[in-house]
This record gives structure tokens, sequence and C-alpha cells, in this order.
């Protein structure tokens, strides 16, 4: 276990430290902020309403289900479990804290497991798209992002996006599940 946490330590300072740079500084602190994917959100959400109309509705409760429930898990369950601290406030990590540091626990990072399960939950939703893989290269960057600012360990993030995963897959499969108990069709085909 020990072996583990001192491979998390690396990673740690080889993003946060190693990498230090303005421009990674200017591109990624404004990525990690939920304000600044608000135009994205809004476009989803009208994207969805205006071509699912059939299901729009069941799909906002069952995106609403992940990030809930996600958010949930993460932020309540797991971090006040284990309380890991955050490696900004490590003093032998010496890492660079670019944003105010939270005084909340690290491990798993909610930003890694909500943008996760909505990436999962999407990546079902629209089999037509031949680019929703990059919902996940999404998600990817903003929990790159949260390593590189100081207030996670790259094992947060990777325990996040698993977790996200997985949360994201049983939202999308209680939508298929409502979406036939409430239109009887058993071809999900034709969700659209």
């Amino acid at each position: 276990m020990e072996t583990l946490l001192n491979i998390d330590e690396s990673l740690f300072k080889a993003i946060n430290i190693g990498l230090s740079s303005g421009f990674l500084d200017n591109t990624l602190i404004p990525l990690r902020h939920k304000l600044f994917w608000v135009p994205v959100y809004l476009f989803l959400l009208l994207f969805i309403y205006s071509n699912f109309n059939k299901s729009k509705w069941l799909i906002f409760i069952s995106l609403g289900l992940s990030v809930g429930l996600s958010d949930f898990t993460s932020s309540n369950l797991i971090k006040n479990s284990i309380q890991r601290e955050r490696p900004c406030h490590i003093e032998h990590l010496n890492a660079v804290a670019r944003i105010p540091c939270s005084n909340g626990f690290s491990f798993t990072s909610s930003h890694a497991t909500n943008h996760f399960a909505i990436s999962a939950f999407l990546f079902m939703l629209f089999p037509f798209w031949d680019y929703r893989w990059l919902l996940f290269f999404w998600a990817g960057i903003i929990g790159f992002a949260q390593i590189y600012v100081g207030v996670h360990y790259p094992s947060d993030i990777l325990a996040g996006s698993i977790l996200g995963n997985i949360i994201g897959w049983m939202s999308f499969q209680f939508y298929c599940w409502m979406y036939n108990m409430y239109y009887n069709q058993k071809n999900l085909e034709n969700v659209i």
C-alpha cells in the first residue's frame, strides 16, 4: 500500500510541479471551474430538449439522478469515510496550490466522479455521434486539471472516473428501464 501511495505522490509532483507553466495555468485553472462549462451544459440540455421529443424529461430526470448520485456518493459517503487529506495541505509535497486549498477531503474527486458520470450517460445516449469519445476526454481534462491545481492526487481522479462511469452506466440503465416501462418498447434503437 505504501508503494502505491509513493507512486501516487510522485505522479502528483510530476503533474503539479513538473508541468508548471503559464500556458497550463491560463488553460487548466479555468477549465476545472464549473461555471466555465455552463454554455456546454446549456447546449446539451437544449440539444436533448430539441431532439428527444418523447423521452426528454425522462433523460433530464435520469441525468439529474446520475449527477446527484455521483456527487452524494463521492462527497458524502466516500470522502467522509476515507478522510484523505488534500495534497495541497501536505507539507512534504511542496504542492503548488494554484487555487485556494479547500478544507474538504480528497478521495475521491467529486469533479471527476460527476463529469465521468455525465460522460458515460451521454456516451450511451448518443450512439449516433461519431465523436462521443470526446465526452471522456472532456471529463479527463477536468480531472487532470484538479491534479494540476494541487487539490487532488491522481488516484483520486482514477477512482472518481471509475465510480462516475459506473454511476453513469447505472443511470442509463435506469433510463432504459423507465423508457421501456412507460413507452412499452423493447427496442431502444428508436429512442429519439
